[in-house]
């Protein structure tokens, strides 16, 4: 189907914001469904070629993903960790299981040497052969509740598997060179993981495969005779995550990345603005359906999230008592009402929406969602002083709006920790390590910029060789003439600045859902709940 007329997008100013980015939700064009439907393009298939696992729950296992003349294959290691050992955060050094997702079909010299390495994660050695590393935890509640139940041939209560969502939950999956896993340039034009994350998405949906396979084989080393689990309840079963401030700069530190993830998905909404006929009624319905029964279900602690709840079970009841829409351009019609009221957070969910049964019209856009960011980071060293200037004016007033000789609006800096090489927010007036801060305070070096720009004339390159500790911040200026979406419009530093709302961003791409945040700098979500098996 060929896109129709274009509606305008929604600018820069309205998109990136924090509140609105904090209030996304995961569409068709998320990286998880994105990756699922190119499997079945592809004929892809899956098999388990090793299970090597004691009635204790240890041991390996391998799963393989075949098709388009490639496979991947997920090296699992089951562990029996002890019950004092179990932590989510980051420095921990023992998990229930590990992974590594493997280039090709492992040999057992690769198995032996992954069996030596993968459970040790950081501490352990990877080669460019390991498209990415992994461990995960149990739901320990979660987890007995249902060897138990599948033990005495019984199925689980649906309403328990809903409750917590997953039966294990990751606590990091790298890839992209991280800790010597194979570099991102390494799967460039390859089949089914060219493309944004889809290594770690794989990996991910393949633990979820792993999870279900393991809570019945211990079920079944309790009683021969177990039952299994019934497929509406597997599927219902995701992988959970536990997530904090190491993914966070990544939204900044990337503004090419982010430019293409948002124009795809704004794109994707103003076509489908732009039709003429309310096509798709039937499966926007049944999309609006399936977003009651998600928010009636989810639940947080968070005093934030659950005010989000309450705006999104309100808006969404409000969505569905809105007539089908009969106008010229209806499905703008819908839009431009529920721009009008609802909530950010119903108004990103009506996005999802609207997009959820266009899929000839908006598919193609998760093709074009990847870039070569180091092309894009070359800064136009003869570019005129005067044309800088114009840039910064047309395209950073937010950022020369904000006062940033008051103490609250540069009340923190962003630097990484020495233990983990994962970034942190350091409070800057009572914390010590500011001296190491990271170059994330845009607003802030933009008002720098602007600044040292006063009374300057000529061009960029002599500037620079002047005043070399602006490249950072002027080569994002010069971006931004072709990439509105590519700047975070809100100051990264600010005392009231939640970090949540960039993780929230971030994993809303990925095909994220059930957001709960334990406190403004980490949160908890469920991966691939109700995805295919």
């Amino acid at each position: 189907m060929p896109p129709p007329a274009s509606v305008p997008l929604r600018p820069a100013s309205t998109v990136m914001r924090l509140s609105r980015l904090g209030s996304f939700h995961p569409t068709r064009l998320s990286f998880m469904p994105t990756l699922l439907r190119q499997m079945q393009a592809g004929g892809w298939r899956i098999d388990r070629p090793l299970w090597q696992i004691d009635p204790r729950g240890v041991g390996r296992a391998l799963y393989r993903a075949t098709g388009q003349g490639r496979s991947y294959s997920l090296v699992a290691f089951a562990h029996d960790l002890p019950e004092d050992q179990r932590s989510d955060r980051v420095i921990a050094t023992a998990w229930d299981a590990t992974f590594a997702l493997f280039d090709g079909t492992p040999e057992p010299a690769d198995l032996a040497r992954l069996a030596q390495n993968v459970p040790r994660q950081e501490a352990g050695r990877v080669a460019a052969t390991e498209l990415t590393l992994s461990r995960a935890n149990r739901s320990v509640r979660l987890w007995s509740y249902i060897v138990d139940c599948l033990a005495r041939g019984a199925q689980p209560d649906r309403a328990e598997i809903d409750r917590v969502g997953y039966l294990m939950r990751t606590t990091a999956v790298y890839g992209s060179s991280k800790f010597g896993t194979a570099d991102l340039s390494r799967l460039s034009g390859r089949p089914l993981l060219d493309g944004p994350f889809r290594a770690e998405m794989l990996t991910v949906w393949l633990i979820r495969a792993f999870t279900m396979d393991l809570v019945e084989h211990m079920a079944r080393a309790a009683n021969p005779n177990a039952a299994r689990l019934a497929p509406d309840l597997r599927r219902r079963i995701g992988v959970g995550n536990s997530t904090g401030l190491g993914m966070a700069p990544f939204l900044v530190t990337h503004p090419a990345l982010l430019h293409r993830w948002i124009s795809a998905r704004e794109t994707a909404l103003a076509r489908v603005r732009a039709l003429p006929e309310a096509t798709g009624w039937t499966g926007f319905q049944a999309a609006l359906a399936s977003a009651r029964e998600n928010a009636r279900d989810w639940s947080s602690d968070h005093p934030v999230q659950q005010q989000k709840l309450a705006d999104l079970r309100r808006d969404l009841t409000r969505i569905e008592g809105f007539p089908r829409p009969g106008t010229s351009r209806p499905w703008d019609a819908l839009w431009r009402w529920g721009e009008a009221h609802l909530s950010l957070e119903g108004q990103e969910q009506l996005l999802a929406l609207l997009l959820a049964p266009h899929d000839e019209l908006v598919d193609d856009l998760a093709e074009q969602m990847a870039c070569d960011e180091a092309a894009s980071a070359r800064i136009d060293g003869a570019m005129d002083i005067a044309d800088l200037r114009a840039l910064i004016a047309r395209n950073y007033r937010w950022a020369r709006t904000i006062d940033h000789s008051d103490p609250a609006e540069h009340a923190r800096f962003w630097y990484v920790s020495e233990e983990k090489l994962e970034p942190r927010l350091g409070e800057r007036f009572t914390e010590l390590g500011a001296e190491r801060e990271q170059p994330l305070a845009i607003a802030r070096d933009i008002a720098r910029l602007a600044e040292a720009l006063d009374g300057q004339n000529g061009t960029v390159a002599a500037f620079l060789l002047r005043h070399p500790q602006h490249r950072h911040v002027l080569r994002r200026v010069q971006m931004s003439a072709t990439r509105p979406y590519a700047e975070i419009q809100d100051n990264l530093i600010s005392a009231h600045m939640q970090p949540i709302d960039l993780l929230r961003a971030k994993l809303a791409m990925f095909g994220a859902s059930r957001f709960d945040p334990r406190s403004d700098r980490w949160v908890r979500i469920t991966m691939y709940r109700d995805a295919p098996l």
